[in-house]
C-alpha cells in the first residue's frame, strides 16, 4: 500500500519592523510592511508531519499532541485549500497517473519545542511547518537537502502567500536570514508576500538573547489586539502613512551594509512605537510588564555606555506581543548582556533552556561587576523567576524538510 508522508520544520521570526493591522482580515493582508530576523531552528522550531491516505475520512489536526477543532472557513482550511488547488492545477493535471492526493484527506501532527502562545510567535512558525509540509507532500517543493534534482514547483514566495492565509507573519519564516514581508496594494492579496533581504550567511555574527519573561498564554491574542488598533488607535495611522515606509527603507540598507548602530535604533524604535500603539489602543493593550521595562532599561544603559567608550551601541531589544525580550547584539558581546540580565534576574537553578554556544556555565552569579560608568539603579535587582530563563540563539535558515515518504 502507498504511503504518502512528509515532515518538515520551520523557524521562528522575530520582527524588528512590526506587523500590526490587516486591511482585510479575511486573506490577512497587512496594513503596512514588516521586517524581521528568522532564528535558527536548531533551538526554535515547529515540526509538522503531513498524511494524505484514501482511508482518512476527514481531515484531522494535532497541535502538541492535542487534536485541534478544523474550523469550516477557517485558517487551516484555507491554507490547505489552496494547497490543494496547487497540487491539482500544477500536477495533477498535468501528469495525468500521478496520484490525486489533492482529493484525500490528511492528517497533520505539529509540534514546537518552546511554549506555544507566549510572545514567542508559535503561530508563525506553526503555519510555515504546516505549509511546507503539506507542500513537501504534495511534491511542491524541494529542500537543499533533498536528492531530488528537481526545482521547486512553488518558490518560496508563492509559499509564503499560502503561509499568510494561517498566520500573517508566518509567511516570513518560509525564508532565512532576513525577510521583509511586502504589505502590497492589490486587493486579491497576490502582492503581499515574503522576500529576502539577505541570507543567514549574510550576516552570521549577529545573535538573538531571549530573556523568556512569561511562558503562560497572554491575555489579549494578536488577531483580537490588532483588530482593535485598526479601529480606535489614531497613532496607527500616523505610523502606517509617515513612519513604516521610510524604517523599511533605511533598516534593509543597514543590513545590507552590516551597520549595527542604524539596525539597533531602529528596531528598538520600532517596538517602542509598537507598544506605544498597544497603549494608543481603546481600551488599552499591556503586552509588556515591568521586568520588560527593566530589560528595557538595562539594554538603554549599556549602550549608553558603550556610546560614551566606543562610539558604538552594543544591543538592540525588541519587544512582539508579549512581554518576552529579544536581544540583537553581536555574538562577541552575548556572554556580557547574559551576566548583566543575570544580575539584575537572578535564576534559581541553571538555565532551564538548551545552552548550545556554552555560554550559561551552570548556575550564574549576581557578582559579576558592571561596566564602569553603568548606573545599577536604572533597574532594581528583582526576585528569583522573574526571568525564568534565557534562549541564546543566532539567525537560521528556512524550513527543511526531514522526511519524504511516497512509496
Amino acid at each position: 500500500m502507498a504511503v504518502y508522508q512528509a515532515t518538515t520544520s520551520a523557524p521562528v521570526n522575530i520582527a524588528c519592523i512590526k506587523y500590526w493591522g490587516k486591511r482585510d482580515t479575511t486573506l490577512i493582508l497587512p496594513t503596512n510592511s514588516s521586517l524581521s530576523v528568522t532564528l535558527s531552528q536548531d533551538h526554535l522550531r515547529s515540526t509538522t508531519t503531513s498524511r494524505a491516505d484514501p482511508a482518512f475520512t476527514e481531515t484531522k489536526l494535532w497541535l502538541n499532541g492535542k487534536e485541534e477543532d478544523i474550523k469550516s472557513g477557517g485558517r487551516l482550511e484555507r491554507c490547505l485549500k489552496e494547497l490543494k488547488k496547487m497540487r491539482k492545477e500544477r500536477i495533477e493535471d498535468k501528469e495525468p497517473n500521478a496520484p490525486k492526493l489533492s482529493e484525500w484527506n490528511i492528517h497533520v501532527a505539529s509540534y514546537n519545542n518552546f511554549p506555544t502562545a507566549a510572545g514567542l510567535a508559535s503561530s508563525a512558525s506553526g503555519f510555515a511547518a504546516l505549509t511546507s509540509s503539506i507542500a513537501a507532500l504534495y511534491g511542491l517543493n524541494t529542500f537543499p537537502s533533498s536528492s531530488s534534482a528537481k526545482p521547486s514547483i512553488a518558490s518560496p514566495s508563492e509559499l509564503s502567500l499560502v503561509a499568510r492565509l494561517g498566520s500573517g507573519s508566518a509567511c516570513r519564516s518560509l525564508f532565512g536570514g532576513f525577510v521583509a514581508w511586502e504589505a502590497g496594494s492589490l486587493p486579491s492579496g497576490t502582492d503581499s508576500l515574503a522576500v529576502e533581504v539577505a541570507p543567514q550567511s549574510h550576516w552570521p555574527t549577529m545573535h538573538a538573547l531571549i530573556c523568556v519573561v512569561n511562558d503562560a498564554k497572554k491575555g489579549t491574542s494578536s488577531t483580537s489586539g490588532m483588530q482593535r488598533t485598526v479601529d480606535t488607535s489614531a497613532l496607527l495611522q500616523h505610523r502606517i502613512k509617515h513612519v513604516v515606509p521610510q524604517r523599511m527603507e533605511a533598516i534593509i540598507k543597514a543590513i545590507k551594509e552590516k551597520d549595527f548602530d542604524s539596525f539597533a535604533k531602529i528596531t528598538m524604535a520600532d517596538s517602542n512605537q509598537f507598544h506605544a500603539v498597544a497603549l494608543d489602543t481603546a481600551p488599552p493593550i499591556f503586552y509588556m510588564n515591568d521586568v520588560s521595562r527593566s530589560i528595557i532599561s538595562i539594554i538603554e544603559e549599556l549602550n549608553r555606555v558603550s556610546l560614551e567608550k566606543t562610539g558604538h551601541l552594543l544591543a538592540a531589544y525588541t519587544f512582539d506581543a508579549g512581554p518576552n525580550a529579544v536581544i540583537y547584539t553581536e555574538e562577541k558581546n552575548v556572554k556580557q548582556i547574559i551576566e548583566i540580565i543575570v544580575r539584575y534576574f537572578p535564576q534559581a537553578e541553571s538555565n532551564p533552556f538548551p545552552d548550545p554556544f556554552k555560554l550559561f556555565g551552570g548556575k550564574q552569579s549576581a557578582a559579576v561587576p558592571l561596566p564602569e560608568g553603568f548606573n545599577e539603579n536604572v533597574a532594581k535587582v528583582w526576585e528569583v523567576g522573574s526571568v525564568k530563563g534565557l534562549i541564546h540563539t543566532s539567525i537560521g535558515d528556512g524550513p527543511r524538510g526531514l522526511l519524504w515518504l511516497s512509496i
